[in-house]
């Protein structure tokens, strides 16, 4: 009798150990940084996040006596890039292998909600052998996670690196060493302008997503550990500003469903090269409606119909370049940044106001070195940031003519701990 009890008793309890086992192959597993910012701005900056999130220069701003108002030092400490990252695996899916990821700070979504926990990534993945599957929240395909700066500063190179993180749905095809992505994306925190402020709805109310196809070579080689990055993409975007337009007559206002849009096509192409000693990268970007990716541009009022009030619009134009290049040390690396931004107006004649980031900047440039030092899971990393913003006054076309150079340095050490 005891002997049947011992069976049964095994019986049962094997395949509950069995599971028990394949159970602990999946969760969750948490990593991230506690991370604090300490930087001095030689001027008043255009910024976000009490000057965390470093854009450039503000422009000067005379009193009675000509004296700059923003000719202003200021000093900072932050901690609010710290972050907390959750990966998580599972069982296999429909013939893929299954993972997801969870990741915020404490960066806030507004300058009121400053130290509030932010989502950055949520998303789930499914993994073919050739074939890859990302739904939900991650970073815009402009921003390329294998070619990207490596700045102390959070701002990553923007506004010179497109920056934003969007809802998506992004299909990766592997054909060896190349790759295709496919993306269909909204907007969340990082928006377009218009005549209500930021905000989604300019997007949503156009009924398409923005869309990017992106085209890349990668090729690495584990013994030498030399990599060859090259990619080029395209992407597309379509605004609706207004959903009713106004006109005054002798009666009144009257008002008019309004539909009109504004489009915008985006183009990018980079490189990096790494060796066991040095990483090079170099990018450029010459793109249309680049508001809510942190970059000078956006839109502006071409026409106005005075019979019905609709509103046709013409995209700024806007080009950027930044490259860098730092050693490859595991405790010390050095390294530089640099990059150049340019307004190139609108192709047609601007009559009304402009939704865009700035209109009165002929060109932005930006040289900073960096020192990053490690010793274990903490990290020291001095950093300085010289950028210039040329301020001047925008012509019928929205080219910015005689304009005056203002600069802005900030020094800045960043202090980590890796977790």
């Amino acid at each position: 009798m005891n002997i049947k009890k011992l069976i049964f008793i095994v019986i049962i309890i094997l395949p509950l150990l069995s599971l028990s086992q394949e159970e602990k192959k999946f969760g969750i597993k948490f990593s991230g940084f506690v991370k604090t910012d300490v930087f001095f701005d030689s001027r008043q900056t255009t910024d976000v996040r009490e000057g965390h999130f470093l854009l450039y220069p503000a422009n000067e701003i005379l009193d009675v006596n000509g004296d700059d108002i923003n000719a202003k030092s200021k000093f900072n400490i932050l901690s609010i890039q710290t972050r907390l990252r959750g990966k998580i695996t599972g069982p296999d899916a429909f013939g893929a292998k299954t993972s997801g990821l969870i990741e915020g700070a404490f960066f806030g979504n507004i300058g009121t909600d400053i130290n509030g926990f932010r989502l950055r990534h949520a998303f789930v993945k499914l993994n073919w052998t050739n074939t890859e599957l990302l739904v939900g929240q991650f970073w815009h395909p402009m921003f390329v996670t294998s070619c990207f700066p490596g700045t102390v500063s959070f701002n990553t190179g923007a506004p010179f690196q497109p920056f934003s993180r969007n809802p998506q749905i992004r299909l990766t095809q592997k054909f060896g060493d190349f790759k295709i992505i496919a993306t269909a994306l909204e907007q969340i925190d990082f928006v377009s302008t218009g005549p209500k402020g930021n905000s989604p709805k300019y997007l949503i109310n156009s009924s398409v997503p923005e869309f990017n196809l992106r085209f890349e070579y990668n090729s690495k080689n584990q013994e030498t550990g030399k990599e060859v990055l090259f990619g080029v993409g395209g992407n597309y975007k379509m605004l609706t500003p207004r959903l009713e337009s106004s006109v005054k007559d002798t009666s009144g206002y009257k008002i008019y469903k309004s539909d009109k849009k504004a489009t915008g096509m985006s183009g990018i192409a980079y490189f990096k090269y790494k060796s066991k000693d040095v990483t090079f990268k170099l990018e450029g970007v010459y793109g249309q409606l680049m508001y809510s990716m942190t970059m000078l541009g956006g839109y502006a009022v071409h026409d106005r119909d005075s019979v019905n009030g609709f509103q046709d619009y013409t995209p700024i134009n806007t080009l950027s370049v930044w490259t860098d290049i730092h050693t490859n040390g595991k405790k010390c690396q050095f390294g530089l940044f640099g990059g150049y931004s340019k307004n190139l107006g609108s192709n047609e004649k601007i009559t009304g106001p402009y939704y865009s980031r700035g209109s009165n900047i002929a060109y932005l440039y930006r040289i900073s070195p960096r020192v990053i030092i490690n010793s274990g899971k903490f990290r020291i990393a001095p950093e300085i940031e010289y950028t210039v913003a040329a301020y001047g006054t925008p012509d019928e076309k929205g080219v910015v003519r005689d304009y005056k150079e203002i600069g802005n340095f900030r020094f800045l050490i960043g202090v980590f701990y890796f977790f």
